[in-house]
């Protein structure tokens, strides 16, 4: 049963969705601002890899520790309102490291705390974005939908958000820090004011209990021959990619380092990734409707991985803008095409525990990967942890390939089909 705000959806996107794309380009803006900007920060405190990469692991350990509950609660209440209330916490959260950061205050372990906690936030906001574009737009525009919140999501952290941190980290972390809070209570603004409506589903059949809730969701993620192989490559390409980036800001940025960026050119590198990511919410419809679903999405992802090699045997600054630039692309496809995939498969009413638990392994792995990156890192170098994390996510590729070319999930997969009930 579709939500009560579903009832005005119309044929195309709508302005509720519009409403949605720019709450959530508003607020990855303020991402943009913070992820670029904590570890900037954290190099004028620190040169330890195991200490930057700690600050990653904190703020995807939410995602481990809450997705589960999550889900249960996106399924139970207002799914705009979470949104409006996760915004509103995190743009309080930043306010208060604004003004210790004006004063001179900011330390590692602050640092990390703020980081968790700003996962927290992300955890209840992002589940709720994603899970409330199917009572926003028509199923057979979901593609269209999730493409334009991908490419927005892109531009605005990469393309927007990064190098804004660069001019903002010359003004200090107090301007920049202020900044997303800013923006991020901007977005918690707009979304209530711009859409409208009740955004809960029904919860008819569905267990009191929260922790039986919990189990049907899983037992869901479980059972299903596609969101079952999706969700555990990409739990582990997550963990590889983490890793390989926790650490990435020590080989681009300092005179001793491969690429020889300063802190305010680090931000330049990701201008390739939001236009590329642009490019890919711009063709993916058309580059799936000639190759098909899956073997666009393992393509599209195995590309990828391959790309993250560039900045180790190239360490060229305009040369890993470019890679960034196609890894924006194919990213971009993956990510639209999962997605989808997942929205047209999974039951409005699972949906979110369905995607707290898929996002548990799948961003839960992520704090592993990024102290496994440091860990690595701290003995065996950099370029170790590179190699490492793009051989760990090709195998992930492979495992992904071949479960999908079994017959249940290229049944399962269909676009055509309906959506699959427990």
């Amino acid at each position: 049963m579709a939500a009560t705000g579903s009832g005005r959806r119309r044929e195309g996107l709508g302005s509720g969705f519009r409403a949605q794309l720019a709450s959530t380009g508003l607020a990855n803006l303020a991402d943009g601002v913070f992820v670029t900007l904590a570890p900037l920060v954290a190099l004028t405190l620190t040169s330890s890899p195991a200490q930057i990469a700690l600050l990653t692991a904190a703020g995807w350990l939410p995602w481990l520790v809450f997705g589960l509950a999550a889900g249960v609660v996106i399924d139970r209440v207002d799914r705009r309102r979470v949104q409006v209330l996760a915004l509103g916490v995190r743009a309080a959260v930043l306010g208060v490291v604004a003004v210790l950061g004006l004063g001179g205050g900011l330390s590692m372990p602050l640092l990390l705390a703020i980081a968790l906690l700003y996962g927290v936030t992300e955890v209840f906001a992002d589940l709720g974005a994603t899970s409330i574009v199917p009572d926003l737009v028509p199923a057979e525009n979901l593609p269209a939908a999730n493409g334009r919140l991908i490419g927005v999501q892109q531009v605005a952290n990469a393309f927007l958000g990064s190098p804004l941190a660069g001019v903002l980290v010359v003004l200090g972390a107090g301007a920049g820090f202020g900044t997303s809070a800013a923006l991020a209570a901007l977005a918690a603004l707009t979304l209530a004011v711009g859409l409208r409506g009740d955004f809960r589903r029904a919860v008819t059949g569905t267990p009191a209990r929260p922790l039986a809730q919990v189990r049907e969701g899983l037992a869901f993620l479980v059972r299903h021959p596609v969101i079952r192989p999706l969700v555990i490559a990409g739990g582990v390409i997550n963990l590889a990619s983490t890793a390989y980036f926790a650490v990435f800001v020590l080989w681009a940025v300092g005179p001793d380092s491969a690429i020889g960026l300063t802190a305010s050119q680090f931000p330049l590198l990701t201008l390739g990734l939001a236009l590329g990511a642009v490019a890919g919410s711009v063709v993916v419809e058309g580059v799936q409707r000639r190759l098909g679903e899956t073997r666009t999405m393992i393509g599209a992802l195995v590309i990828s991985v391959l790309l993250m090699l560039v900045p180790v045997l190239w360490p060229n600054g305009w040369a890993v803008a470019a890679a960034f630039a196609l890894v924006g692309v194919t990213n971009t496809v993956g990510n639209v095409i999962t997605q989808s995939m997942r929205q047209r498969l999974v039951p409005g009413e699972l949906l979110g525990r369905v995607g707290g638990a898929s996002r548990t392994l799948a961003f839960g792995l992520m704090p592993v990967g990024a102290v496994l990156g440091g860990v690595v890192a701290e003995h065996l170098g950099l370029a170790a942890t590179f190699y490492a994390a793009v051989a760990v996510a090709l195998l992930a590729c492979g495992y992904l390939a071949r479960s999908l070319r079994r017959p249940g999930a290229q049944d399962a997969a269909e676009p055509a089909s309906t959506a699959v009930t427990v």
